[in-house]
């Protein structure tokens, strides 16, 4: 599979596949394809399916393959954006927000990661229950805005705001602080708590979170008593 990703803010991976070669994705990714692309929704077996919806994906996928020669397909990003393509193999897996899945080759599988510390899925900003993305293949993610990339060592740390942890490796492990002193906490602006990532391992972070941007625009939407 060769593909290129272009297209900003709302970018687009083009993938060139050989023949019989497949491609998983979400229901809704695809915006266009060439007519030999053959689709097979598929659910994976109940565990996988209820898997899916806790991590915030859709309960079911798409798998597109190339029959009788060479296929074209693309998949688009649902936010301004960026797609990050990630090798996984099987002793790389990541873990990612929900709704990080774009697509992937066949060899990808996605699953469920709960966070080990309570306190972190609680007030963590992206949930109990992230992203598990495991197998051999290449796996496309899409972040909200840009990212940024740092790689810690053992036992450094990373303070992140909430929302903006787009990605981590497995080794690596987060927990809440909340933020100190009251007259923060009151006027500060950067709400309650903050995301603490510890290495070692590469963390991957988002400049724009869906959830920031939504807060944005909110005060210049007419409220629903007007």
């Amino acid at each position: 599979m060769r593909y290129n990703i272009t297209g900003d803010p709302m970018p687009v991976v083009i993938c060139h596949l050989d023949r019989d070669e497949s491609m998983i994705t979400e229901s809704g990714a695809m915006v266009w394809m060439s007519p030999n692309m053959e689709m097979d929704t598929v659910g994976g077996g109940i565990g996988k399916v209820f898997g899916r919806m806790f991590s915030g994906e859709r309960l079911f996928q798409n798998i597109y393959t190339a029959r009788g020669g060479e296929g074209l397909i693309a998949f688009a990003s649902s936010f301004p954006g960026s797609i990050k393509p990630v090798e996984i193999t099987p002793d790389k897996p990541v873990i990612a927000q929900k709704s990080a899945f774009l697509a992937s080759t066949s060899g990808v599988d996605l699953s469920v990661h709960f966070q080990k510390r309570f306190g972190a899925g609680l007030f963590g900003g992206e949930g109990f229950i992230m992203q598990k993305i495991s197998g051999n293949g290449i796996a496309f993610l899409e972040f909200d805005g840009s990212i940024v990339e740092y790689e810690l060592e053992a036992g450094q740390q990373i303070v992140v705001d909430t929302g903006n942890l787009a990605m981590m490796d497995p080794t690596c492990s987060m927990e809440i602080q909340s933020v100190r002193g009251v007259k923060n906490v009151l006027f500060g602006g950067e709400g309650l708590f903050n995301t603490v990532v510890t290495g070692p391992g590469k963390v991957t972070l988002q400049t724009m979170p869906l959830s920031t941007f939504a807060n944005t625009l909110r005060p210049y939407f007419p409220s629903s008593g007007s």
